[in-house]
Formats: C-alpha cells, sequence, structure tokens
C-alpha cells in the first residue's frame, strides 16, 4: 500500500491549492437591482364632477375627493401622484408662486432641478410646467396646469419607500409619461 509522510500530504495540498488558486482574481460583486419593465399603457378618461377632464393609466386607480383634489395611486409601484385643484379668484400669481415654492423646497436634499419644461396648448386653453427633481428626494416629479384665468391643477408624485433615486428611475420615467398624458389630454369644462 501507498504510505505518505505527513510533510508529503501537506506538500501536496499546498501545492494543489496553489494551482486551484490561480485561475482568476475574486472580486467582490456590486450592488444589484431589479432590472424593471413595464406593460404598455392604455388611458382612460376619468369623467369626475369636476371643472375639467383628464385621462389616466389604466394601471391606476383614483381617489376623489370632493374639492376635486385627488391621488392617482400605483399600487404595484407603491407610488402615487398627488393633485390639488385651485379655483383662480384673481389671485393666479399668487397660486402659482406657492406651487413653485414648494417645487424649490427640494433644493436641500436634491442633486439639481432642471428648468422645468412647458407645454402650451392655445386651441385647450392649456399651459403647463413639468419639473423633474433630481435626487434622493421625496417627490421626483411636480408639475402645473393653468387656462390663466379660472382653474390651475398642481401635482406631484410621491413613492412610500425610502428614496434611492438611481433604482426608482424607470419608475419615475414610466410615471412621468403617464402625467405628460395627463396634461395634453386635460380638457377644461
Amino acid at each position: 500500500m501507498f504510505k505518505l509522510s505527513m510533510k508529503k500530504i501537506i506538500f501536496l495540498l499546498l501545492i494543489s491549492a496553489f494551482f486551484i488558486s490561480c485561475n482568476s482574481e475574486i472580486l467582490p460583486k456590486p450592488k444589484s437591482y431589479l432590472k424593471l419593465q413595464y406593460p404598455k399603457t392604455t388611458y382612460n378618461e376619468l369623467n369626475a364632477d369636476c371643472p375639467f377632464l383628464i385621462e389616466i393609466s389604466n394601471y391606476a386607480t383614483v381617489d376623489i375627493q370632493e374639492n376635486c383634489w385627488m391621488s392617482i395611486n400605483y399600487p404595484t409601484m407603491n407610488a402615487k401622484v398627488h393633485i390639488t385643484y385651485r379655483k383662480v379668484d384673481n389671485n393666479l400669481m399668487e397660486i402659482l408662486k406657492e406651487i413653485e415654492k414648494l417645487t424649490f423646497e427640494h433644493t436641500v436634499k436634491a442633486d439639481a432641478i432642471p428648468d422645468a419644461r412647458p407645454y402650451e396648448d392655445f386651441n385647450k386653453k392649456v399651459y403647463a410646467k413639468l419639473y423633474n427633481i433630481e435626487g434622493n428626494v421625496a417627490t421626483n416629479i411636480q408639475f402645473r396646469v393653468t387656462d390663466s384665468i379660472n382653474h390651475v391643477l398642481a401635482g406631484a408624485l410621491y413613492f412610500y419607500a425610502k428614496p434611492n433615486y438611481d433604482s426608482i428611475m424607470p419608475a419615475v420615467k414610466y410615471i412621468e409619461n403617464d402625467i405628460i398624458h395627463l396634461v395634453e389630454t386635460l380638457n377644461w369644462k
């Protein structure tokens, strides 16, 4: 029978370990994030007892209050778009300044707030601005829509999770398309 001394066994184990460990360098794996893919959206008209008509995603639900304030809920994304309606009573500039002030309160935590993206439809009297707020903030999108005479809608997107801008960016972009569609299809009554 073949006998090996303890020194030879240790020597063979060390040589084996050396050759096995020389394959490649081991690096730590970076944090992984889910690749989120969303279905193509279709829209339904929301005809509430409010002074406006809008279209919302068929993947969202809506809670409407008496004063036409509403929450558009995205339960699968743990997100809501809060919308407030205000009747203009010779105070349009005051309302718009208040909305803009709420938007720029996020500069403390935001990485950047690029210039607002305007939208104008002169035929329907729909004038809007959309703000993207970059960084780990409470709301990544805020917008306002007015007819410049009687009505103002203001909205903000909230995720009910700890802010991590890189992780929620696909969901922000998905809901941003829904917000843009809402603004473009808005009709005042």
